[in-house]
């Protein structure tokens, strides 16, 4: 029989945890003398209670060793269930959502998507604007290594949570993998402060700092502000973009430049890739203004750096409405939200490595053609690709599109013309955060779209984030075959 008491033991734990983390925001609306305070207080007791208790229940089913279901079935599990308790500050108090919007703000939270239902934001309070950006930084990085703190007392296998969410770690830079959680945690607070001093010292209040180093980082984009960035024209523009390519490498990097060796950071081609298609569109999307908007000026190229850098990286951030800009900008900024960044970095969307692959396979096919009797390879970073890594690419680009489709589909039956149905079911697969369209790009926000269609954003957020191929296991036959 399938033993879920193992998932059940981590998924509490972890519920626990972020029952405790809510009386943070709770202190800031109690300082402020704001009443919002006492919805903290009632979340987090319900939280931690529950949590507990279902810990407690399962505790007594950690002796065996989780197996990859289990291990799968974990990794849906935590994405499914902590935006439900994520959401009750938003359900008991301000903004008093209904548990539709309080639900999708949450996953859209948990999940780094950063599109909101929320309106209004410069006159919420203190504790829920935080909160909103906790979670944010939780779904960076954060959950997966506070799981991996539990999991060596289960006896996982150290890559298999990783390799449960497409982790790439480019040779198991440590031979454990809680050494590796332990790591990254420092790295990922360590850049988390220091994207907050930067932002105080060009010029954000104390408060939007934290709150936008908590999102930036975590690739996330919950603003304080229903402008977003557009309220720090200037120099956060430039010190955001900064901090949004530094996310979107692989954290496994840092590890190892920690450790003492540089090299595997500037030999890594995934890097080099990454950087250099974003200098690219920078420098295509700043041309295209200079030529046909006439706009000749440094606000026009720190406007195209910044959401260039905030689209492909998937923070979504906007400091201006790129729509007006013209078609061109509109087309170009749906397909780089489906780039993304480096494997294992807090961004989500397809990632640079996988179209690396693809693009080695395309060329290796070519040669073949011309060259029959030739012996060709993929490669990736100079070694060979593996088929079944290939396969694996291959099968995630076919089932993005697919979903991609169905999810349109969907989306268009409940009344949502092609366009915003289109946007939305990409930026919520790729978890990039504003869509296109008067509706929900990034001049508006996703309140006005119907409850089944928030549903259905809420169901492709987290397909998206756990990389689609981990959720459609589960619903195979052989996967339950244990």
């Amino acid at each position: 029989m399938f033993d879920l008491r193992p998932i059940g033991y981590v998924i509490g734990l972890l519920v626990a945890i972020l029952g405790a983390t809510m009386l943070l925001p709770m202190i800031f609306d109690l300082a402020a003398g704001n009443p919002n305070w006492s919805a903290f207080l009632e979340s987090s007791v319900l939280t931690g209670l529950v949590g507990g208790l279902v810990a407690l229940a399962c505790a007594n089913g950690v002796d065996e060793r989780l197996s990859l279901q289990q291990t799968f079935l974990l990794t849906s599990g935590v994405w499914l269930v902590l935006p439900v308790f994520g959401a009750l500050p938003f359900v008991l108090g301000s903004p008093e959502a209904r548990p539709v919007d309080a639900f999708f703000e949450a996953m859209s939270g948990l999940t780094t998507t950063g599109s909101t239902v929320f309106s209004g934001l410069d006159a919420m309070p203190n504790g829920a604007l935080l909160w909103r950006s906790m979670m944010q930084w939780f779904g960076g990085i954060g959950i997966i290594v506070v799981a991996m703190a539990f999991l060596p007392e289960l006896r996982v296998g150290g890559m298999q949570i990783f390799r449960s969410e497409a982790f790439e770690t480019s040779g198991k830079v440590l031979p454990r993998a809680a050494q590796i959680a332990s790591q990254i945690s420092v790295i990922y607070v360590g850049l988390t402060l220091a994207c907050a001093l930067t932002y105080s010292a060009v010029g954000m209040t104390p408060f939007d700092a934290l709150n936008h180093a908590l999102t930036t980082v975590a690739t996330g984009g919950f603003s304080t502000h229903d402008a977003s960035f557009a309220a720090f024209k200037g120099a956060p523009e430039y010190a955001a973009a900064i901090y949004m390519v530094l996310a979107s490498l692989p954290f496994v990097r840092y590890v190892q430049l920690v450790a003492g060796s540089a090299r595997p950071l500037f030999v890594d081609t995934q890097i080099w890739t990454f950087l250099a298609m974003l200098a690219l569109l920078v420098t295509g999307m700043s041309v295209y203004r200079v030529l046909v908007n006439d706009a000749l000026s440094e606000a026009a190229l720190r406007e195209s750096v910044f959401n260039v850098t905030s689209i492909m990286s998937g923070t979504g951030y906007a400091s201006a409405d790129y729509q007006l800009w013209g078609a061109f900008p509109v087309a170009l900024f749906f397909f780089i939200g489906l780039i993304g960044g480096c494997s294992g970095s807090t961004t989500c969307s397809i990632k640079v490595f996988r179209y690396q692959i693809l693009f080695s396979a395309i060329l290796v096919r070519i040669r073949s053609i011309y060259a029959p009797h030739g012996m060709f390879q993929p490669r990736f970073n100079g070694r060979p690709v593996d088929e079944d890594v290939l396969s694996s690419v291959m099968s995630f680009f076919v089932f993005f599109v697919v979903t991609l489709g169905v999810t349109s589909v969907l989306l268009s039956a409940t009344g949502l013309d092609a366009t915003t149905a289109l946007s939305g079911a990409a930026t919520a697969l790729g978890n990039i955060g504003p869509g296109l369209g008067d509706q929900i790009g990034p001049a508006g926000n996703f309140a006005g779209l119907s409850d089944p269609a928030k549903w259905i954003l809420c169901v492709a957020m987290l397909i998206g984030r756990l990389e689609l191929l981990v959720v459609f296991a589960i619903f195979t036959v052989r996967f339950w075959r244990v």
